[in-house]
């Protein structure tokens, strides 16, 4: 039986110490969005370090209590806010 409770996003963000309301995040969320593929969550310069170190520690808990919302978090700030504004490839 799995007993491992996940925490939303709104639980991760206080956690964070970030306002926590629906508002609050999605306008993070646009505020630092898009991160580069290439850079680690955890490596964001918009982090402090106690956030950093929560992030890295959770990312890697055995008991996996905040993987998902870290995840959700990590995937909704890759995202592109506009895909109107992604280059467009040159037609054949």
């Amino acid at each position: 039986m799995d007993t491992t409770t996940h925490h939303d996003l709104p639980d991760l963000f206080c956690q964070l110490g970030l306002p926590d309301s629906p508002e609050d995040i999605e306008q993070f969320i646009n505020q630092h969005r898009p991160l580069p593929q290439t850079l680690n969550l955890s490596e964001a310069p918009f982090w402090n370090a106690c956030q950093v170190a929560f992030i890295r520690e959770q990312w890697h808990a055995d008991d996996g209590d905040w993987v998902v919302s870290i995840d959700t978090l990590n995937a909704a700030l890759r995202e592109h806010p506009n895909t109107a504004e992604l280059p467009q490839a040159c037609p054949s």
